[in-house]
């Protein structure tokens, strides 16, 4: 049963990475082509936790065994710097543990929380040995008076964990031992004791926490209830049956105000609930079943709030990486009204968990204080009855799932996967609030995305780490207008948005960024936030990618166009730049389309190479873009690039210089490329041959299918392209030879060779009939020849010998699948008869296997079907057989 479900499920994955959506970044920037700031310094690595502070205008970076305050503008900027290392005791006791010496037994601190104005409350492994301390603003030094970190900070720097500070008590979710095996969910205060969860697996099972955040009620709650935490972490599966361990992302949930109970859970949450996050592909039955990050956009109403959340499959092949959105009421719903579930007792051995259809006590369990409980003098859960704690503790699973907004994932990336999500609100010009979502992958790639009337078109990819290595922390400030990602090697700054990379209206508008829109006096593509609100009323922008808006512009002439001049018989290579992934490029040639010919390739990033040139090449060539907008419906070009053509002949000798003919197209010198824009209104076709050659406007191109992600940037789409030959290369206007005119060069190039070709031919073919003849009267040739050749020769076979014909057909007609080499089998008390089997026969073909122990070979030459070995009444080996052929005593 196991393997056929890991057969249909393995099945379901080939489909799902096959046919699976998947979205691609519409531009690419690369990490030498961007103005990044980055901050590292020499001997310190693991800069992976992060704090920013808006009030104190700083980011708060931890790292190995120091602790850095760099400048929220300018991360190149520090301000201020502490170390913290470990004890030469706590080493000591590290290494006897096994650990290494030079990585695990050192300090990485893990948690960095603002307690108030004055201090940092911060937390290290400290040598698997956690510690926690106070560092304050002021002089930015430690307390240097450490508290046991256990269960606040993980002991193995490798292990998850979660933190989040709210009001000064500090809720973590981590393991509480040396081994890990332990995990608590637990809260940590000043002034009320520590608060934990149950140590069972009906609570926590081998779960890898991710992210904790505290949504509050406000104050205007019409229930009265209190702020709630809740706590996101993949764990493995208690209530579904699976060949192996089986992962689930769960979102839990614990009340601020909880105290634990009275007797039943004393010092236990009695809150803790847990749900099944769901993000899945419904029309392929296909599960995200991993959570690694997640994100809570917070509106100025609760009832705005969105919980984003990035998913990857637990089968690691498939490729994909799924963005899921979940809206906070759905969640709240699932928390008060779900149903439960609990354990069975299958068979008095097998444990299943069902859903339970009991009474459910009252006031509900895992509910947190309200104003209906305070009616009934219930104010806090140490005045909860212990029927509804004790039900708590059995029954903490909740059976209905959290489905995400229209029950499906909000982005689907191929090859792809991603590490960290944050999102920010947009307004754009439109008055329209969009949702932008920033992810960052496993590659130091981050993916810039809009979601766009339910639809998310990502934007751009950003390669922010040289390295290809994990993003592993990633914030977003709105005042800064940048992203501060953290990893191993350092802290990067990334702005949000690209605005002034974008050259033209087409493309700025294409791009679909809400950060960015079209200034027609400049000829600008800017930041709408960097620019005054009396100049935003001229401003274009379109987030459905409507280029209709952009102002005409100027097409290049053709007497720009860049000068190339080649040998005869060289490469031309036509460089041609395109930074949409989404876009398709076409070549032109002297307003032809170019689609198939042998020596035309688009090589490196829609480049043109011309093989051998020829004097028909001559002309002008032009680099299109070509993209499809699906909001507008149709396609809109640009004109990238433009060159003329030219042959470099050498100089004629003086008597010929009367023939010479002029081959250049006079008049078009060298000039920058130039790009121009075009609109082409047509509607969607193929980009083929049967485009309309005289004009780009009237071609009708399909949309590009969009290439496949890679694991660092996406490039462009690379296909080569055969192109035709063209019949009339030449412009009209231009001063090309005439064609009664004869090029030397070129009828030497077309000199028919046909004789020399088919003497060739025939003298190799006469060779080799020779050879033939040779080697079948040689006897050098397998059966079929020496067949013919007995045939030719006559045979003179003894009559009185029928049993040598036998043993001769398995000689000449075995199969060359089975045949056996005696030289290879042992010899037992090196034996005459041995010998006598390993003797050569000659036989014409020295290869043929021998006939030895009584029996023929299994499979005859020529028979098709397979044989069976039968005894052989004549013992081949004690036969004085000089030689099997036909022509023995010729």
């Amino acid at each position: 049963m196991g393997f056929g479900v890991l057969g249909v499920f393995l099945g379901l994955l080939l489909e799902v990475s096959t046919h699976g959506p998947h979205g691609v970044p519409r531009t690419s920037w690369r990490h030498q082509d961007l103005d990044l700031m980055e901050f590292s310094e020499p001997g310190i690595f693991n800069y992976s936790t992060l704090l920013l502070s808006e009030e104190r205008d700083a980011l708060y970076v931890g790292a190995r065994e120091a602790i850095f305050e760099l400048s929220k503008k300018n991360v190149t900027v520090r301000n201020k710097k502490v170390q913290w290392p470990v004890t030469e005791i706590s080493m000591n006791m590290c290494t006897l543990k096994g650990k290494s010496k030079e990585r695990e037994c050192l300090n990485y601190i893990r948690v960095l929380q603002a307690v108030d104005d004055t201090r940092l409350y911060v937390c290290g492994t400290h040598a698997f040995q956690p510690q926690c301390d106070y560092l304050y603003f002021g002089n930015f030094s430690l307390h240097g008076k450490p508290e046991d970190g256990r269960g606040k900070c993980s002991f193995d720097p490798s292990q998850s964990f979660t933190t989040v500070m709210a009001d000064g008590v500090l809720y973590s979710g981590t393991a509480y031992n040396f081994l890990g095996s332990e995990p608590i969910i637990s809260r940590y205060s000043p002034t009320q004791s520590l608060l934990r969860t149950e140590y069972s697996t009906s609570w926590l099972n081998e779960p890898s926490f991710v992210f904790a955040d505290v949504i509050r009620e406000g104050e205007n709650g019409a229930d009265g209830e209190d702020d709630k935490i809740y706590f996101f972490f993949t764990e493995v599966s208690v209530e579904y049956e699976f060949f192996g361990k089986l992962f689930i992302p769960r979102v839990a949930r614990v009340c601020k105000g909880d105290l634990g109970g009275q007797r039943t859970l004393q010092k236990k949450w009695t809150s803790f609930l847990k749900a099944k996050l769901v993000c899945s592909m419904p029309e392929l039955n296909f599960v995200f079943n991993v959570v690694h990050d997640v994100f809570i956009l917070k509106g100025t109403d609760r009832k705005d709030t969105v919980i984003y959340g990035v998913f990857t499959s637990q089968w690691g092949n498939v490729g994909l990486s799924a963005v899921c959105a979940y809206e906070i009421k759905d969640v709240e719903d699932v928390f008060s009204k779900g149903k439960y579930m609990q354990k069975a007792t299958v068979e008095q051995s097998h444990t299943k968990w069902v859903r339970y259809n009991g009474i459910t006590p009252t006031p509900r369990p895992g509910a947190c204080i309200n104003n209906q409980m305070r009616l009934q003098n219930i104010n806090n859960s140490l005045h909860l009855p212990d029927k509804t704690l004790q039900f708590v503790k059995d029954h903490p699973l909740l059976e209905d799932p959290i489905l995400p907004i229209h029950n499906r994932p909000r982005l689907i990336t191929k090859d792809v996967n991603y590490t960290q999500i944050v999102v920010e609100r947009v307004q754009a010009l439109d008055k329209i609030t969009y949702d932008v979502i920033f992810t960052g992958t496993d590659k130091g790639v981050l993916h810039k995305s809009v979601l766009v009337e339910d639809e998310v078109h990502i934007v751009e990819e950003i390669q922010l780490l040289k390295n290809a290595e994990p993003i592993k922390n990633l914030l977003l400030s709105s005042e800064t207008q940048s992203l501060y990602a953290g990893s191993d090697v350092g802290v990067v700054q990334s702005p949000t948005a690209f605005c002034g990379r974008y050259s033209s209206c087409v493309d700025c508008i294409l791009a679909r960024d809400p950060y960015c829109a079209w200034h027609p006096t400049n000829a600008t593509c800017v930041n709408i936030f960097d620019t005054a609100s009396q100049t935003l009323r001229g401003l274009i922008q379109s987030l459905k990618g409507d280029a209709n808006m952009c102002p005409a512009v100027s097409v290049l002439s053709q007497k720009d166009y860049k000068h190339v001049a080649v040998k005869l018989g060289s490469s031309a290579e036509l460089p041609c730049l395109v930074h949409s992934n989404l876009a398709q490029v076409m070549w032109k040639s002297n307003d032809s389309v170019l689609t198939e010919a042998s020596r035309f390739h688009l090589i490196a990033e829609n480049g043109l190479l011309i093989y051998s040139v020829a004097p028909e090449d001559q002309g002008y060539y032009e680099c299109w873009s070509v993209e499809w907008s699906p909001a507008a419906g149709k396609n809109f070009s640009r004109l990238l690039a433009g060159y003329t053509l030219t042959l470099d002949l050498p100089p004629r000798p003086p008597h010929q210089a009367g023939h010479v003919v002029t081959t250049a197209l006079g008049g078009h010198e060298a000039a920058t490329t130039g790009a121009a824009e075009g609109k082409v209104e047509t509607e969607r076709a193929a980009l083929t041959s049967a485009l309309a050659p005289p004009s780009f406007t009237a071609a009708t191109v399909l949309p590009p299918s969009p290439p496949q992600t890679d694991a660092s940037l996406t490039p462009p789409p690379s296909i080569t392209v055969k192109l035709q030959p063209k019949v009339n290369l030449l412009p009209t206007n231009s001063k090309g030879p005439h064609p009664d005119s004869r090029d030397p060069s070129a009828e030497y190039l077309q000199h028919n060779n046909t004789a020399a070709l088919l003497f060739l031919f025939l003298l190799f073919f006469l060779l080799f009939m020779a050879a033939l003849v040779y080697n079948c009267y040689m006897q050098y040739l397998p059966a079929p020849c020496l067949r013919l050749r007995a045939t030719l020769l006559g045979s003179h076979k003894s009559a009185h010998q029928p049993e040598y014909r036998a043993c001769e057909a398995g000689l000449i007609e075995t199969s060359a699948i089975e045949k056996i080499n005696m030289a290879e089998q042992p010899t037992q008390n090196g034996s005459q008869t041995t010998q006598n089997l390993r003797a050569l026969r000659d036989t014409g073909y020295e290869t043929e296997p021998e006939c030895g122990n009584g029996r023929v070979p299994s499979l005859s030459f020529g028979d098709e079907s397979p044989s069976k070995e039968k005894p052989f009444d004549v013992d081949c080996g004690s036969q004085d057989i000089q030689y099997a052929d036909a022509d023995a005593e010729a």
